[in-house]
């Protein structure tokens, strides 16, 4: 091995470490550590010899290829960690530059466009799974690895354990979800997982239920570009009540 790739490996190791020590998810380490190597190969030297202007035109280069804010704001966060945490660099704002939010506002669905959704929604288990997405604001992935326990119909609310940046959190469990979750309990007796799939210890997998929702959605006749997280932008307790009324298949 020779003595660059020792420097390079030696760093993405630190990096990786300093990660861990934070708590970063394995999905977001290997973001962070694709996102060093991308410098890398654009500078075409190891990221720790990276200059302030080297990097700043990396960023540049990015923008003007059209890539997302998102992933621009991903690359920022990375070379934060790096640079300033593992490097002890302490370089500003004005070196590692985030580019301004664009301002755009969400694909809402009106009252009658989600109705007209879930009507296209054919068996329970994918309209409980759609219904509580909707009625308690959850991403897919947090309904999806809900358990039994976490439904805490005492004090109407569902436990959401590591959500978003790793954080358990507390939200709201209507009593029109709780009515559909307990049909669909009595139909498919889950011992532990709320919505298991083929694989055993694991849940049903997200891109299922996206593809249910879109399916639905294009039957419903919907052109918006709306998918399973655009539920959470609207609620109402009109609708949990139009949804429930209708009886689902359970196989």
């Amino acid at each position: 091995m020779s003595q660059h790739s020792q420097a390079l490996s030696s760093h993405l190791q630190a990096m990786k470490f300093e990660m861990e020590l934070r708590g970063y998810s394995p999905q977001t380490q290997s973001h962070y550590l694709c996102h060093l190597r991308q410098l890398e190969k654009y500078t075409n030297k190891p990221a720790l010899q990276v200059s302030p202007d080297e990097l700043k035109q990396f960023l540049h280069h990015r923008i003007k290829l059209g890539i997302s804010y998102s992933n621009i704001n991903i690359s920022c966060n990375a070379f934060k960690i790096f640079f300033n945490k593992v490097l002890s660099y302490n370089w500003s704002d004005d070196v590692i530059i985030r580019p301004k939010r664009p301002k755009s506002l969400p694909h809402v669905l009106s009252k009658d466009e989600i109705l007209s959704i879930m009507d296209q929604v054919l068996y329970l288990k994918h309209k409980t799974i759609l219904l509580t997405t909707y009625s308690s604001g959850l991403r897919i992935s947090e309904t999806l690895n809900l358990r039994i326990s976490d439904i805490d119909s005492k004090n109407m609310l569902i436990r959401v354990n590591h959500g978003k940046g790793n954080k358990d959190r507390f939200t709201i469990l209507s009593h029109e979800n709780l009515k559909m979750l307990r049909l669909y309990w009595r139909f498919y007796k889950p011992t532990d997982l709320l919505f298991p799939g083929l694989v055993e210890g694991k849940p049903i997998a997200a891109t299922g239920i996206q593809h249910v929702f879109k399916v639905a959605k294009d039957k419903a006749g919907i052109t918006k570009p709306a998918t399973v997280h655009t539920l959470r932008h609207y609620v109402e307790p009109q609708i949990m009540e139009s949804i429930t009324q209708k009886s689902p298949r359970t196989a």
